[in-house]
This record gives C-alpha cells, structure tokens and sequence, in this order.
C-alpha cells in the first residue's frame, strides 16, 4: 500500500524538511533518481520486480519489507502519482485506479457487506447513481438519497445499518455546492465513513478532509489530466480504510497503468496555474451568460446569484472551470446552441484545455429517467461548459453567435 511520504531525489536539509507549498509538492514530490541522474522521472513499463534471494522474496511477499512486487500492486509510477494526490488532500494514503469508476467501484465494494447501507446526495454522477441502484443491490446494499436542499433530512435517514456517507462538491452537472464541514459532523456523530468525490474541485480549490471526510475519490481523468490523454482514478484518505481498499484492489485487479500514472504526475506539475486559468476564464463565461438575454438560468459557485454561494466561499478556493445553464426556449433552443457551436467541442468529457460543451441529459446522465434527471436539476435544455484554456474572448464570441443562432 501506497503511504504517504516525500520522495524527494537528493537528501534533505532541515530547511527543505518544512511543509511545502501546493505548487512545490506537486513538482518536487518525485520517486528517487536512478544511476541515471535523470532529472524527470523516468517511465517504468515493467509487470513485476526481481528480489536478490528468496529470503527478500518470501519477505516482501509477507509485507515485511515495503518493496515493488508486481505493477498490480504498486510501481514506482503510480506511487509518485499517489504520494503527490495524498500530499495535495492532507490524507495518509492512496491507491490508483485505471478509472474514476472503478476507484469509486473498488471504494465501495472494498468496504461495504451485504446488508450494509449507504446514504448520499441524489446529484452523483449517472454512473454513480447506476451503481448505488442497479448493482450494489445485487448485495443486498441499498441507498438513500437526500436532495442538495436537503440536508436537514440527512439524519433521518441514517439506520443502524448505515456505513457510509458519500457526496459529490461541485455536483455533477447542475454544479450544487454541498456544505462539507456540516455534513462532515453528521458522519462523524453517527460514525460513518465519509466519502466526498473531489473531482470537480481538484484538491487545489478544496481539501475534503480539512472538513472531516475520511476519503477523497478523483477521477483523474478530468482536471487532473487536463489534456483528455488518459484515463484514471484516486482514492486517498485514513491509513486504516485505504489498507483494505488495497487489498481488495490488489486482488481484484483494476489497477492504473503505469503510463497513465506518468502522465498524471507530469500533469500535477501545472494543476495550480490551470485551474487558476480555468477558473478565472470560467467566472467570465458566468457572467457573459448571467447578462444574456437568452439565458434563462446561470450556475456557478462563486456567482452571488448561485444558491449556495456562501457555502462555496467557505470551502473553496476558486469557483472551478464548470458552469451549467439553461437557455430559453428548452429542448429545442438547446438543440439549436449546441449544433451552431463552432470552435468549442461537443463531447462528455470535462476538464480538458478546449472548452467542452454538454448537454447532460442525452449523454452523461441519459441513462437516467426524466424523473431522476428533474430531482437533481437537469431539466432537458440544461447545458453544461466546461471552460477551457482559450482565450477567454474566442471562448465567450462562440457562445455568443450560437446563442443568437
């Protein structure tokens, strides 16, 4: 199992050995040099490590000694990955999945028995939904929901056979905000493990555990990545919960690649001045929309106008790169906008350098009835935008002329 710790390519000094800054952690957070010198870390595209003696072996087999035995269990990619995630959370440790899915799959399933029942926000991403309503009840394990306005119903819900509390900050797509410290001493009241997927934030905008989360699940595929090149997953938290969320990784198998894990560690280097340009472009996008005549409804956390904008000031550092709205005239408006887009992209990914447009109800959550889409906000002509890294004028004129098309 991955635990956190620096492993910085020379010794030391007492200076050095002080907390680093988000920036500097995500950069110098590296495996050690090799005979090589190399100055970035090298890739390590190999399925299994050799031991000196049998001794070593049988030992390290039996985990005493912490080692490299096989890249299903650790490599020495995806650890740099982990340990700079972990450090980013403030958590112990981590573990890296092939995808978001499976790290929030091999979460639950690690953790949970049958019988067991989880309570969570109804805004959850539709495969997150799919999982808690047609899958974990194989199991005999059941969700409960509650709505973003609604958290004063959260103990309520809570049976004695509740084990785990999981919610989505930002939602995904309506972007809600949810008060993480608040619900934070709801779990810890009634001893619940508290799982807060991060993934629209990054753990640069906000830190879950610093509110009282004992997990942190990302799908790296987004933010992290930035680029749309790789897929991949993260699951950080408490040194007890993560050893038998490895353990059941380690044996089940949906472990990251060690390529991926290279390039989502290169891609931590630059998370800090993306998500500033993100989210600084994003807020611009808001506002263009909020002005627009042909705008019905604009949602992002740090516009005054957004419901819960107290709550996002408080736990967030910058209003992140998504922003959902709803243009007048529905379905068929929201038809038209989306075909009269030129520059932008149309796909179901988010967070990449190109700004992406969506339109949530006939992609990422269109395996969700119409009255699972309503409870959560996603009415037909909702859309959602994930700002890119273009300049912020291209971005706003392709809005533009599609809204007037």
């Amino acid at each position: 199992m991955v635990l956190a710790r620096t492993k910085n390519s020379q010794p030391e000094t007492n200076n050095q050995r002080m907390k680093k800054h988000f920036e500097t952690e995500a950069i110098r957070n590296q495996t050690e040099r090799t005979q090589f010198s190399e100055h970035s870390t090298p890739l390590y595209l190999t399925s299994s490590f050799i031991f000196e003696d049998a001794e070593e072996m049988r030992a390290s087999f039996a985990e005493e000694k912490e080692r490299n035995l096989y890249s299903r269990f650790t490599n020495p990619n995806t650890t740099e990955f982990v340990n700079k995630i972990v450090a980013m959370e403030g958590a112990q440790a981590g573990y890296a999945f092939a995808t978001g899915m499976s790290a929030i799959f091999s979460t639950f399933a690690a953790l949970l028995n049958a019988g067991d029942h989880v309570v969570s926000c109804r805004s959850v991403f539709g495969s997150t939904h799919s999982m808690f309503t047609k899958f974990l009840p194989k199991w005999n394990i059941n969700t409960s929901y509650f709505k973003v306005d609604e958290v004063d119903l959260v103990e309520g819900l809570i049976t004695e056979n509740t084990k785990i509390l999981y919610i989505e900050t930002p939602t995904n797509p309506a972007v809600d905000i949810l008060d993480l410290e608040l619900l934070g001493k709801i779990a810890k009241k009634h001893n619940l493990i508290y799982i807060v997927d991060n993934c629209f934030a990054t753990p640069y905008v906000q830190q879950p555990i610093k509110f009282g989360a004992d997990l942190v699940i990302h799908s790296a595929t987004k933010l992290i990545d930035g680029q749309g090149r790789v897929l991949g997953g993260v699951t950080v938290g408490s040194k007890e919960l993560m050893r038998e969320i490895y353990l059941f990784a380690r044996n089940t198998g949906p472990a990251m690649s060690p390529f991926n894990a290279w390039v989502l560690s290169k891609s931590l280097e630059t998370l800090a001045i993306r998500v500033e340009k993100h989210s600084k472009n994003a807020k611009k996008v808001a506002k263009f929309l909020e002005a627009n005549e042909n705008v019905e409804l604009v949602k992002y956390p740090f516009l005054k106008s957004h419901p819960q904008y107290k709550v996002a000031k408080k736990q967030m550092k910058l209003g992140g790169n998504v922003v959902a709205f709803e243009i007048k005239g529905g379905i068929e408006a929201g038809i038209k906008f989306l075909d009269n887009i030129k520059m932008c992209s149309l796909s179901a990914n988010l967070g990449d350098t190109r700004t992406i447009v969506t339109h949530p109800s006939s992609t990422t959550h269109g395996r969700l009835s119409e009255e699972d889409r309503l409870e959560v906000g996603i009415t037909n002509g909702l859309v959602r935008i994930s700002v890119g890294l273009e300049n912020i004028n291209d971005i706003i004129a392709d809005i533009e002329q599609a809204l007037e098309s």
